[in-house]
């Protein structure tokens, strides 16, 4: 993921939620590695949210799933959701708002993590950073 992607992603992100009078969100980006290109926190947002926002984009990449397929797992496969939680470090958030983040050719590049509103406002934010880097969403 190249930083100028990370930094429209987290710009775009931001301006989705103010248009939609979201809470003060955390915003973070990770290349397909797992390490992070950017990361914001509005004015205002609540103590950890930033982390929370790092747990579901590092979840997805660990798993290679968006954090609303996660949350769907956790929801049937609780002790394997506990077992990876585990295995990675204790960064697995599972509900939305993590999502990967794909090249055009499905190439995954990244995953961007969203807290601070609802896990589906924070998911939408999430999408919208990504379409407007030209970039492409999977949530799960």
């Amino acid at each position: 993921m190249k930083l100028i992607d990370a930094q429209t992603i987290i710009s775009a992100a931001l301006v989705h939620a103010r248009a939609n009078s979201l809470k003060p969100l955390a915003v973070v980006v990770y290349d397909a590695r797992g390490a992070m290109s950017a990361f914001a926190a509005e004015d205002g947002c609540s103590l950890k949210r930033g982390e929370i926002a790092m747990g579901k984009a590092q979840g997805a990449l660990a798993l290679g799933m968006g954090s609303r397929a996660l949350m769907k797992r956790a929801e049937t496969q609780a002790y394997f959701i506990a077992a990876a939680q585990s295995a990675i470090g204790g960064q697995l958030v599972p509900v939305p708002g993590g999502v990967l983040v794909k090249s055009a050719d499905g190439t995954l590049i990244g995953a961007v993590g969203i807290s601070g509103d609802t896990s589906d406002n924070d998911e939408a934010a999430a999408i919208a950073g990504i379409a407007a880097a030209e970039l492409t969403a999977d949530p799960g």
